[in-house]
């Protein structure tokens, strides 16, 4: 893998202030252990509001690392960003593909060849609910939007997750074949998400 180009960002800053007050408030509950009798120690709302903390800085470290891992494939991944945010304002269900150092021929049936230039237009354009593109993978490769109306394969693995939709288990099923990074924008929700080496993680938007 090619050495994440991760420059220092408040997106750092806010990782560390985050888990600094994580771990603050974990300490505080072990010290609240002693006390599990009394009705005004009761630790289970405490873990919730921790546990919602742990998912919010998952969200927030994956936004970041997600840069780092495009920008070494593509001087687009801005542009990446701002399309996904957009898409995800407006709930339109995407599925990006990018090429990273394996050739993805051999897992991908393709498509409608496009060969343009990345741009958050275009990319919303194929997107938009409706048109013929809108309901396969794009992919990029570069700075260049190869394809649209790709079919991935799908993930053979169980998935506990039953809210997880086609777009996820394909993005999973590219991801567990090859080095491909996959992002995924939910049409139900609008929630973000990319997938690598098989693995699905939520990212911030905001």
């Amino acid at each position: 893998m090619n050495k994440p180009n991760c420059d220092v960002s408040p997106m750092k800053q806010q990782l560390s202030k985050g888990i600094q007050q994580i771990t603050i408030e974990l300490q505080q509950s072990l010290d609240n252990l002693g006390n599990l009798g009394n009705e005004n120690n009761c630790l289970l709302g405490k873990l919730e509001e921790i546990k919602n903390k742990f998912i919010q800085m998952e969200s927030v470290a994956a936004s970041f690392y997600l840069n780092c891992y495009l920008s070494a494939f593509t001087d687009k991944y801005v542009d990446l960003a701002v399309c996904v945010k957009r898409l995800s304002d407006l709930r339109h269900g995407a599925l990006i593909v990018v090429q990273r150092r394996d050739p993805l021929d051999s897992f991908i049936l393709k498509g409608t060849a496009i060969g343009a230039t990345l741009t958050p237009a275009l990319l919303e354009a194929i997107f938009y609910p409706g048109t013929p593109l809108h309901d396969g993978a794009v992919l990029i490769c570069g700075n260049q939007i190869v394809s649209a109306a790709n079919v991935l394969p799908l993930t053979k693995a169980v998935i506990s997750e039953k809210k997880l939709g086609t777009r996820h288990r394909a993005a999973l099923g590219l991801t567990e074949q090859s080095d491909a990074l996959v992002l995924v924008v939910s049409e139900e929700t609008g929630r973000v998400s990319f997938a690598l080496d098989g693995k699905l993680h939520p990212i911030a938007t905001a």
